[in-house]
C-alpha cells in the first residue's frame, strides 16, 4: 500500500567514495554516486530529535509525534531487541513530499520480475530513484521491453545499520500508527537481513512492524491506538492472502498454457494473456465483492481502484508473502515478538527457502 525500502544500497556503498570514483565512467557508478549526494544530503540536514522536542518553537503536534518515535524506538530495542543503534535520534526535513520513487517491472506474459543487483544487498525486485525523470525514463524503457511496470513513493528506507538513518519529514506526515510501524519495521532489517532474499526481509519486517506497533501501543496503555492497530494488521493479512490467491491463479493459467517465447509461440502467448486478465477481472470481483466488506481500516473504495497487473501484483507481495506464517511462528512462540524474531533468526540462518525453514 505504501512501500518501504528497506535497503539503499546506492546509498550504502556510494559513500564509501573510493566506489564512486572507480566507477564513476558505468551506469552503477553514476547510480551510486547519485544515491551517494543525495544521502549525504539527508545526513547534514539531522538534528537531535530530543533538541526539537525541547525546543518551545516546535509545533505541538510534531513534538508529539517524535516523543512517538523516541518512544517506539526504545520499546524496540528493550522490549523487541532490535538493534536501534543511534537509528531514529535525529530527523531530517526534505525539501519535498517524496522521499524515494520505487519501481518494479514484471513480464506480462510470466511471473517473472525484472530485478536489480547492488553491492551488500544481493539482487532485488525494485529500483529506487530521487529524481522522477529518471524513475520514468527507466520505467518507459521496460514497458518497451515487454513488463508490466509499477512506480510509487516510498516514505522510508533503512540502510540497514550502516549509517545513523534519521526520521524524515516524509514519514513523519504520516498517522501515527504508520510512525511506529516504520520505526520498528526498519529496526527490523538491523536485526536480520538476508541478501538477496528481498521478499522475505520486506515481509518479514511487516510482520515485526505490526506485531510490534500493537505490543507498543498496549505497553502504553493506549487501547484505542492498540484496537486500530490489530485491525491494520488484519487487514494487511487479508490483502496478503488476496494477493497469495490471484498469484497461485496467473501461476496456474500460464502454465496450462507453456510459452517458449518464440515468435512461434504466439497463439500460446495470446492465450496466457487473456487468461490472466481474466483472473483478474475475476480478483476484481472477489476484492469489491468480498474483500471491501471486511476491511476495518481501509475504505472499502481501495477494492475498486487498486491496480491489478503483474508487476503491481509481484509489487505487493514484497511486503505480503508468509504474513500468515509468520502469524502462526508468533503464536507458537507464545505471542511473543522478540522470541519468534529469533526463532526466525535461527531457522533461516542455514540458506535456502526462509519460508519454508519457518514453517512448522
Amino acid at each position: 500500500m505504501r512501500a518501504r525500502v528497506g535497503w539503499i544500497g546506492w546509498a550504502l556503498l556510494g559513500l564509501v567514495g573510493v566506489t564512486a570514483v572507480l566507477t564513476a565512467a558505468t551506469p552503477m557508478g553514476r547510480y551510486l554516486a547519485r544515491g551517494a549526494y543525495e544521502e549525504g544530503r539527508i545526513l547534514a540536514r539531522r538534528r537531535p530529535i530530543a533538541e526539537l522536542v525541547a525546543d518551545p518553537r516546535t509545533p505541538p503536534a510534531t513534538r508529539a509525534k517524535l516523543e512517538l518515535v523516541l518512544a517506539a524506538r526504545a520499546f524496540a530495542a528493550d522490549s523487541l531487541g532490535l538493534p536501534a543503534r543511534d537509528a531514529f535520534t535525529a530527523f531530517s526535513k526534505l525539501d519535498h513530499d517524496t522521499l524515494v520513487l520505487v519501481l518494479s517491472g514484471t513480464r506480462r506474459d510470466a511471473l517473472i520480475a525484472k530485478t536489480w543487483w547492488f553491492p551488500v544487498v544481493g539482487r532485488v525486485p525494485y529500483k529506487g530513484f530521487f529524481k522522477k525523470q529518471e524513475a520514468e525514463k527507466e520505467e518507459e524503457s521496460l514497458q518497451h521491453q515487454g513488463y508490466d511496470t509499477y512506480l510509487r513513493p516510498s516514505p522510508a528506507f533503512s540502510t540497514l545499520g550502516w549509517f545513523n538513518d534519521p526520521l524524515l519529514s516524509t514519514t513523519l506526515s504520516e498517522d501515527s500508527l504508520f510512525v511506529a510501524q516504520t520505526v520498528i519495521h526498519e529496526l527490523t532489517h538491523n536485526r536480520l537481513y538476508r541478501p538477496g532474499q528481498a521478499v522475505f526481509n520486506e515481509s518479514f519486517a511487516e510482520f515485526v512492524g505490526n506485531r510490534g506497533a500493537v505490543e507498543f501501543f498496549r505497553s502504553r496503555g493506549d487501547t484505542a491506538a492498540t484496537r486500530v492497530a490489530e485491525a491494520r494488521w488484519r487487514d494487511e493479512r487479508l490483502l496478503g492472502r488476496v494477493w497469495e490467491r490471484g498469484y497461485r491463479a496467473i501461476d496456474s493459467v500460464f502454465a496450462m498454457h507453456p510459452y517458449a517465447g518464440t515468435p512461434a509461440d504466439s497463439a500460446a502467448r495470446a492465450a496466457r494473456l487473456a487468461g490472466r486478465d481474466t483472473v483478474y477481472a475475476a480478483l476484481r470481483r472477489y476484492l469489491v465483492d468480498s474483500v471491501g466488506p471486511r476491511l476495518e481500516t481501509i475504505p472499502p473504495s481501495y477494492a475498486e481502484r487498486v491496480r491489478l497487473d503483474n508487476a503491481s501484483l509481484l509489487a505487493r507481495r514484497i511486503y505480503a508473502t508468509g504474513l500468515g506464517d509468520f502469524e502462526a511462528l508468533w503464536e507458537r512462540e507464545g505471542r511473543r515478538v522478540p522470541t519468534a524474531v529469533e526463532r526466525v533468526a535461527t531457522a533461516t540462518a542455514g540458506g535456502g527457502d526462509p519460508f519454508a525453514a519457518i514453517r512448522p
